[in-house]
């Protein structure tokens, strides 16, 4: 059996969308005998002037609860006969992404997107989108099943 991918980094904001792309990485890791990374990203404030992050301090005690987070998530949702490995990281999350796959020398990618549109995308950006347009490995992108449904 020919082994395609052997690192496979999965980014985890505990939202639906990395959870279905959890999935999907976990059936990629499995297919091919992969090693896991679940990455999260703690977030940072948008600026008081702008729109753009106000770079903080790293705190540790919002990094030992990501941490915790991460690891509880998945001792449920992966099964023991997968090798994986839980990093937790402050800063812009498209740029850990991209600097976390580098540096574990990651075979692909696999993502959740909330799929923004208009103002939303405008304003907050994609970070799927950036990772999608910079990453010099494959990234696959997944949705969660969940529809958001519009007031009438």
């Amino acid at each position: 059996m020919i082994q395609l991918f052997r690192k496979v980094l999965c980014p985890i904001d505990f939202s639906e969308h990395s959870l279905a792309a959890l999935d999907v990485a976990l059936k990629v890791a499995q297919q091919n005998d992969a090693k896991l990374y679940l990455l999260n990203v703690a977030p940072m404030p948008a600026g008081a002037a702008g729109f753009q992050p106000v770079p903080l301090d790293p705190y540790p005690y919002l990094e030992k609860e990501r941490q915790e987070q991460l690891v509880k998530l998945a001792r449920e949702k992966i099964p023991g006969s997968v090798r994986y490995e839980t990093l937790v990281v402050n800063g812009d999350p498209a740029k850990q992404v991209l600097g976390i796959a580098r540096s574990i020398e990651a075979d692909m990618i696999v993502m959740g997107t909330h799929g923004r549109k208009g103002l939303g995308h405008l304003v907050l950006g994609s970070v799927a989108e950036r990772v999608v347009r910079e990453s010099p490995m494959p990234v696959l992108t997944a949705h969660s099943k969940v529809q958001v449904r519009k007031a009438a």
